[in-house]
């Protein structure tokens, strides 16, 4: 599959894989960003895809990111039709202010395939084993 990356602002880099092989594609900032502690901000990175249809771009952490920084993905569907910017919105899950240079690695896309789904309202569901049960419902803690 290719993917139609349209740089959006001279500076910005093109998503990127850290490996042969690897599942999700790097974006990167296009801007310093700062977060303050418990604080979300929304981090440019000037480009824009185009994901073929029946596909969804999946927002992902870097678990570097997560891992080193304490930063979070909030959100992140990207549908087919969507032809702007990708915007990451982060959260700062930390006590202490996070900055990030412009350039730097924020999160990760996954390109999935999907169903689209005819929604159908129903009186009854089937039955299963599991039921309504939710959290707990193996009797495990």
């Amino acid at each position: 599959m290719k993917l139609k990356v349209k740089k959006l602002n001279k500076d910005a880099t093109l998503p990127t894989h850290g490996h042969p092989g690897d599942a999700g594609m790097d974006f990167y900032t296009v801007q310093d960003v700062t977060f303050p502690p418990g604080k979300q901000a929304k981090v440019h990175t000037g480009v824009a895809v185009e994901i073929p249809e029946g596909y969804a771009g999946l927002i992902w952490d870097k678990s570097s990111i997560s891992f080193n920084f304490g930063l979070k993905v909030m959100g992140g569907v990207i549908d087919a039709s969507y032809r702007g910017e990708i915007i990451m919105n982060l959260l700062n899950v930390t006590e202490k202010e996070v900055k990030l240079e412009k350039g730097h690695k924020i999160a990760q896309m996954l390109i999935q395939k999907f169903e689209h789904c005819d929604i159908l309202e129903v009186d009854e569901l089937s039955e299963t084993v599991r039921g309504a049960g939710r959290e707990g419902s193996t009797g495990r803690k």
